[in-house]
């Protein structure tokens, strides 16, 4: 007699740079929640919709690359806080259109109403979502989006 191990589907939550810095770093902008308190607000949603929750933040560019190469085949899924990174990086924009699967963006705040040079995203042509000006509770959007595409898929 053998067993099957059904593994949780996964998914990656990716966050660029000075995200470590919630919770300090202009509270008016990103609110009060800490890093910490999102993943773990992550964790609670990704248990309550059947997923099992990677979460990760790097201030470097180049981490963020080798994470979505490494991504492919792993997650059914990925979620992207690139931070200033989305307004600048062709290089996390190439590593998306490797990734074969659903990427869906988040920002906290909402770009397209601050600086000028926040505008552009070099992550929304290839994201199929986009989460915007919700606050950290673009992350449990994110997350319901995700796990509405696996409870469809099966």
């Amino acid at each position: 007699m053998f067993s099957r191990v059904f593994l949780q589907p996964a998914v990656l939550i990716l966050n660029g740079p000075n995200l470590n810095m919630l919770g300090v770093r202009e509270p008016h902008i990103y609110g009060k929640a800490t890093l910490a308190e999102v993943r773990s607000m992550c964790c609670e949603k990704g248990r309550a919709l059947g997923l099992r929750i990677d979460f990760r933040q790097t201030n470097h560019e180049g981490t963020l690359v080798t994470w979505i190469q490494r991504a492919r085949g792993s997650y059914i899924g990925l979620i992207l806080n690139a931070g200033a990174y989305t307004h600048t990086s062709i290089a996390i924009h190439d590593a998306l259109k490797m990734v074969e699967m659903p990427v869906v963006e988040v920002h906290i705040s909402d770009p397209s109403r601050r600086e000028p040079f926040r505008h552009h995203s070099y992550v929304a042509s290839l994201a199929e979502k986009s989460i915007v000006g919700q606050g950290v509770d673009g992350y449990m959007q994110a997350l319901e989006h995700l796990g509405r595409a696996v409870h469809d898929a099966s």
